[in-house]
């Protein structure tokens, strides 16, 4: 599977879903309390990992169901 990279700079004013408040653990030498949510999909036989954004009406703090 193959990532899509996003760039810090595609992701200014994006909405995304993220699970906070997680314990704490390191990732990539980083301590991480947080995951964006995330979901595999096929694009042309080839398995891309592509963030969750939302609509921008929706306002930080939602709750997910």
């Amino acid at each position: 599977m193959r990532e899509n990279i996003y760039d810090a700079e595609e992701l200014i004013g994006k909405t995304l879903v993220a699970i906070t408040n997680l314990p704490p653990r390191k990732m990539m030498g980083v301590e991480s309390c947080d995951m964006l949510l995330s979901a595999v999909c096929d694009y042309d036989g080839e398995e891309l990992l592509n963030l969750v954004m939302l609509e921008d009406k929706i306002p930080a703090g939602a709750k997910l169901y």
